[in-house]
């Protein structure tokens, strides 16, 4: 099965995004506050909307309405979570002792190049899409879970990370693509599965790249 492959491949990507400063500090509270507050600022600001839209414009390209279907309930969850987020950042800030969402704040040129990655896989092929767009849904699984089972019970994140992950549900949502990309893997010809899983290995490591971002919140140099 392709999911299988897919995992293989992710797998040290994983490894290395999940014990990166950015979640290891999530999870014991030693993550100072202006980088979740840059997180959250970058994730809903920016990232989110675009990963809507790169959902849209491969869901166009898709040539079965099973897969349209799939992507464009994706649509209206992904950008339910970005207000879920931001509402509850913003209840949480004071508790956090961390500092509130900037409505001016720009985008930073690590979200920039993962943005106009999603946008560009989108508008090359559905397989360029799809294969680009997975790793988000996979890594935020994993990612979400592993800081509900091994945060430090009482630390200072405990509240946004409850709030932060996305319920049982999310489960099946992960499921229903995985089980796409092995069904894809069976449809596609050489060329089409070698374009998904290359845009796939890609997007896993703009996962890094962007808890490395919010790690080092950067900006532009003007």
């Amino acid at each position: 099965m392709l999911q299988e492959e897919l995992k293989e491949l992710a797998a040290p990507i994983l490894d290395k995004v999940k014990a990166h400063p950015f979640w290891s500090g999530l999870r014991d509270g030693s993550l100072p506050a202006e980088s979740l507050a840059h997180f959250v600022q970058q994730d809903t600001g920016y990232l989110l909307p675009f990963y809507s839209r790169a959902l849209a414009r491969t869901a166009a390209a898709a040539r079965s309405d099973e897969h349209v279907s799939l992507l464009a309930r994706s649509i209206s969850g992904t950008l339910e979570a970005r207000d879920k987020l931001r509402e509850a950042y913003g209840s949480l800030a004071a508790e956090l002792d961390a500092p509130a969402l900037d409505p001016e704040a720009a985008v930073d040129p690590a979200t920039h190049a993962h943005c106009a990655f999603f946008q560009a896989a989108s508008a090359r092929s559905f397989a360029a899409g799809f294969g680009a767009l997975l790793p988000m849904v996979w890594f935020n699984y994993q990612i979400s879970n592993d800081l509900l089972e091994r945060h430090t019970p009482g630390s200072r994140y405990a509240p946004w990370i409850e709030v932060y992950h996305p319920g049982e549900g999310y489960g099946y949502a992960v499921q229903a693509f995985m089980g796409t990309a092995d069904r894809l893997g069976e449809e596609f010809g050489a060329v089409e599965r070698a374009e998904f899983v290359k845009h796939f290995s890609v997007s896993t490591r703009y996962e890094w790249a962007f808890a490395e971002a919010a790690w080092s919140r950067p900006s532009w140099p003007f």
